[in-house]
């Protein structure tokens, strides 16, 4: 298991009953995680938060803040600087546990000694992308079918200091986007994917992994140079073992070399870990 334990701005203070306390910064929220199906052990410390998140029984759910917060505040991993912000759907803005996966990223790419051209797909507010910049990548391009998650990226390459770096940033469906650079025979060096389970692009178009994935990963081969550095792939999908997707990357990837496992995060609490999904590493060498 990769474990993103080099946090200084974030932690996850405790855990039970199906919630996790976090701290971003100075600020501490409660959210539900379906993984946490052990029992609360101090109940004092679940009164430190700042804000909680409730389900409601309808779908979706809604903040309760026991302070005046910030709209947004920022935290830092390394030299990188991400803004905070509490959504209507229990999100921050971040999802911590992709810290390992930054880690590989620069670590990779920093030390490629070549230019690399880097693609991000499904890239949410850019952790991937500024992590892979601030690396050294020649050009990262940014792709997500959502244009506020787009403009919430360009504020983290704000605040990572990357405007004078080559980032592009595009609104489209991930799928069609694939097939149009196929068609202009364009070619990535490395390839980041973070596919939700299920999701829509600009224009309506479905996607689910357990349907789509073949049909993505096929294409990313197609896009990707002979001489490529890495392809990194990482899913939240309930019941999919990184067992299964070990099975599709040797399959699609036949004579490279293929890592898969789980990410985590430690509970500083009782010094458990929070499963946070899988991820699978492609390398040529």
């Amino acid at each position: 298991m990769n474990i993103s334990n080099k946090w200084k701005d974030y932690e996850i203070l405790a855990s039970g009953n199906g919630e996790k306390l976090e701290r971003f910064g100075n600020i501490i929220l409660s959210r539900p995680d379906p993984q946490i199906i052990w029992n609360k052990s101090d109940l004092e410390i679940w009164k430190r938060a700042d804000g909680v998140y409730h389900r409601s029984s309808n779908g979706g759910g809604y903040w309760e803040f026991k302070r005046r917060l910030p709209d947004y505040w920022t935290i830092n991993y390394g030299k990188l600087k991400f803004k905070i912000s509490p959504t209507n759907f229990k999100h921050t803005g971040i999802f911590p546990e992709q810290a390992c996966n930054w880690d590989y990223i620069m670590d990779m790419i920093s030390g490629a000694g070549r230019d690399i051209r880097v693609l991000n797909l499904f890239a949410y507010t850019g952790g991937a992308t500024m992590a892979a910049s601030m690396a050294g990548a020649k050009e990262v391009v940014h792709v997500d079918s959502s244009k506020g998650i787009n403009d919430w990226a360009k504020e983290n390459m704000d605040l990572c200091g990357l405007n004078d770096n080559v980032i592009r940033f595009i609104v489209e469906d991930a799928i069609k986007f694939l097939e149009r650079e196929k068609r202009r025979g364009r070619k990535y060096q490395a390839i980041i994917m973070d596919p939700p389970s299920y999701g829509r692009g600009p224009n309506k178009e479905v996607w689910k992994f357990e349907d789509n994935l073949m049909r993505l990963l096929s294409l990313v081969k197609d896009v990707l140079d002979e001489d490529y550095l890495f392809v990194l792939i990482n899913s939240y999908t309930t019941g999919i073992s990184h067992i299964s997707l070990n099975n599709i990357l040797s399959m699609v990837f036949n004579n490279d070399n293929v890592e898969t496992g789980e990410i985590g995060l430690p509970i500083r609490e009782n010094d458990l870990i929070l499963p946070c999904g899988i991820y699978g590493k492609v390398t040529k060498y």
